[in-house]
């Protein structure tokens, strides 16, 4: 139901039945319960068009937000730091992106915690320079042949090989693709490949199939790849703690879904406060109020 359902139903002004929500919200979520979190994610949401962005934090075990922060970076979440070092929470540790500012911010306010990578980033991060390879590949090609075979497999090679269509015959035009092109065939299996680190027996074993990875992907001669491999290496501790806390980010994006669901359903919002407390309890929305 929405504010504008209630209001015509009492018969009275949308603002009186926002703000009557709002100081509801405000009672019941303004203040979150930090001192008994211990896994928490970190990331930044789009919440409109022009780069506007807030800061979201959650809590892995209760699925609930703590912390929301207008903008992105490490200025962002400040106030966030604060509130937790009040509370006296004990953070076990924290799954975020490779964010410079996060790591850092995480560094500084959480030296205790471990760090943990999303390891959906981590896959995303290569699928993207595989499909910088693909365009640069596609933009020196010299025979037409060539080029046609590359310009329509940018989504295929992002696929994972299970989920190719063989009724459009998808797995044929990526084959023949890779058989094309040495470089592309040796990147696309280095991230085929590198779906498995996360599902190594143990951390020892991780560690080993990284540095293999790592090593195999130094060794390809591609520029992109080699730069990618040293990536990996300068976070290898963050990625590796999966078998420590098995945490990552993805979680928030189920939050992000629900905040599109809210906007799309409120026409957007006139109160940025307002908001950003309905995303506070976004975990119990089942019955709220949109706008």
């Amino acid at each position: 139901m929405t504010i504008k359902d209630v209001a015509v139903h009492l018969g009275v002004s949308w603002d009186v039945i926002k703000d009557m929500n709002k100081r509801y919200l405000k009672k019941k979520f303004g203040r979150p319960r930090l001192k008994d979190t211990k896994l928490i994610a970190i990331d930044e949401i789009s919440v409109g068009s022009g780069h506007k962005y807030f800061t979201v934090v959650l809590d892995l075990a209760k699925g609930a937000c703590l912390f929301v922060g207008e903008g992105k970076g490490e200025d962002a979440i400040k106030p966030f730091w604060k509130k937790l070092k009040v509370s006296g929470a004990k953070i076990a540790a924290v799954a975020m992106d490779m964010s410079p500012a996060f790591i850092a911010a995480s560094v500084k306010n959480l030296p205790n915690a471990k760090i943990v990578f999303d390891h959906f980033h981590v896959v995303k991060m290569l699928n993207d320079k595989l499909s910088d390879l693909r365009r640069e590949l596609h933009s020196n090609a010299k025979d037409k042949l060539h080029k046609d075979v590359l310009k329509g497999t940018r989504w295929l090679l992002l696929k994972n090989p299970e989920n190719l269509n063989d009724k459009h015959d998808e797995r044929k035009h990526l084959d023949e693709a890779l058989a094309l092109n040495q470089p592309l065939a040796t990147a696309y299996y280095l991230k085929e490949d590198l779906r498995r680190l996360w599902k190594q027996l143990c951390k020892s074993d991780a560690n080993k199939f990284l540095s293999d990875w790592i090593a195999r992907a130094e060794v390809s001669g591609i520029s992109i790849m080699v730069k990618f491999a040293r990536t990996l290496a300068a976070h290898r501790s963050g990625i590796i703690a999966y078998y420590d806390y098995p945490i990552s980010t993805g979680p928030l994006e189920g939050v992000n879904n629900k905040i599109k669901t809210m906007k799309r359903q409120a026409y957007g919002f006139r109160d940025k406060e307002f908001f950003m407390l309905k995303i506070l309890g976004l975990h119990e929305t089942k019955y709220a109020l949109v706008g």
